[in-house]
């Protein structure tokens, strides 16, 4: 991941968003210190897949353990007969 400072990203964006497109990330900063990050759309995506699988996975840790025949005998309950 590749650091630029902020009026050094203004001049050149649009070479910025080229080498972004091709995968490349990249940090803005000003005065040394990292403003922003400017990644690809895709990887946003699996950021986003990633961190919904965590939630789901501590949700599940939250949870009680109910056993396989109580959910076999629990499938059918409220069907019609």
């Amino acid at each position: 991941m590749r650091e630029i400072q902020a009026s050094e990203a203004k001049t050149h964006l649009p070479q910025l968003l080229d080498e972004i497109e091709r995968g490349e990330s990249i940090i803005i900063t000003r005065h040394g210190r990292a403003i922003a990050r400017l990644i690809p759309e895709h990887a946003m995506q699996r950021e986003g897949q990633a961190e919904a699988v965590e939630r789901l996975k501590a949700l599940r840790a939250t949870m009680p353990r109910v056993p396989l025949d109580e959910l076999m005998a629990m499938r059918h309950e409220g069907h019609r007969r």
